[in-house]
């Protein structure tokens, strides 16, 4: 095992989110059964003053898992230089078998932490917590997961060791790539350009429909920016990175992180993510816009989400843009 303080602050935090999710999951499961707001017993009364310390302590462990995710592709990144054969964190991932079910886990955990905590704000901020229920029930759906992260992160870090021999990023999204990601390499330019428009455009439309008051739109809305999220990941990979790199047999996802390249990578994974879970969780909130409670709390937390997926969508686009429209590679559409 490989030990800096990176490698020990993700392992740390992870044990540490793990725990108080299987905390909260205990409580979660009594608030399911017993929460009853007309009640004034004495289990009721220790529920209510429960769920603010379980509230306030997932939220910043919430905070973290999202943030985690950026520091894991910091540090594989960054310790790839102590692996023979690593150019980049691509290398270092491939190490042993755990580090790309690690990072994708991570990615989609940290999609949910980031819809849970969106569902936890919108709940305090109603004054009898109607979604009390519902965002435990979906805590519940999120610690297994949470758990298997820690686990499989735990064995990837054990099992790098200095020096070990590993592939490049060139024999692995180049354009000789086998296995699965052979598939991503191998999307042709023009139907991929085509994908990223059309679903960018659906968002950006459905979303600025949903804004000026067609709550229809808000459905489609959240279903286009979530498939824009996996359109432009694979529009990465296959179309937007060789023009990055000005070479057109270079797909790497992770080299556009390292300086060479102005650490572009961040930006266009901050964007991409910072648009997916607000549009994403304006789905997991419209069907309760009918309760009560909810009706003077939810109209502005749904217009304050569309507009932040939108912003980060059209700084995506742009990142886009600039990276194509000053590349001196010009790549003929298929």
């Amino acid at each position: 095992m490989i030990v800096s303080p990176a490698v020990i602050a993700l392992m740390l935090g992870s044990a540490a989110v793990g725990l108080l999710a299987l905390y909260a999951s205990a409580w979660g499961v009594r608030i399911l059964r017993h929460w009853d707001l007309r009640s004034g017993s004495e289990s009721q009364l220790q529920l209510e003053k429960r769920t603010y310390l379980v509230s306030t302590l997932m939220a910043w462990a919430f905070a973290f898992q999202v943030g985690s995710l950026f520091l894991f592709i910091f540090t594989a990144e960054d310790l790839h230089r102590l692996f023979v054969g690593a150019m980049c964190a691509a290398g270092t991932l491939n190490v042993n078998e755990f580090g790309y079910p690690t990072i994708l886990l991570k990615v989609g955990n940290a999609l949910l932490a980031g819809i849970w905590l969106i569902v936890n704000y919108t709940d305090n901020r109603a004054s009898d917590y109607p979604l009390i229920r519902k965002k435990y029930a979906f805590l519940l759906v999120i610690t297994p997961l949470l758990l298997a992260e820690a686990v499989l992160q735990g064995a990837y870090f054990a099992g790098l060791k200095a020096n070990v021999i590993t592939s490049c990023c060139g024999s692995l999204f180049g354009a000789e790539a086998q296995g699965p990601v052979s598939s991503l390499v191998g999307l042709p330019a023009g139907p991929m350009r085509a994908a990223l428009i059309a679903s960018l455009s659906i968002t950006f439309a459905s979303g600025l429909l949903f804004r000026s008051g067609r709550v229809r739109a808000g459905g489609l809305f959240s279903v286009s920016s979530l498939a824009a999220f996996f359109i432009s990941i694979a529009a990465l990979v296959s179309y937007i990175s060789p023009y990055i790199y000005e070479l057109p047999t270079h797909h790497c996802p992770f080299c556009i992180l390292q300086r060479e390249y102005s650490y572009i990578g961040y930006f266009f994974y901050a964007s991409l993510l910072g648009g997916a879970i607000p549009g994403a969780a304006v789905g997991v909130l419209l069907p309760f816009r009918g309760i009560g409670c909810l009706q003077g709390v939810l109209p502005p937390v749904l217009r304050r989400l569309t507009f932040a997926s939108l912003f980060l969508y059209f700084l995506f686009s742009l990142l886009v843009v600039y990276s194509i429209s000053f590349s001196a590679l010009i790549v003929e559409m298929d």
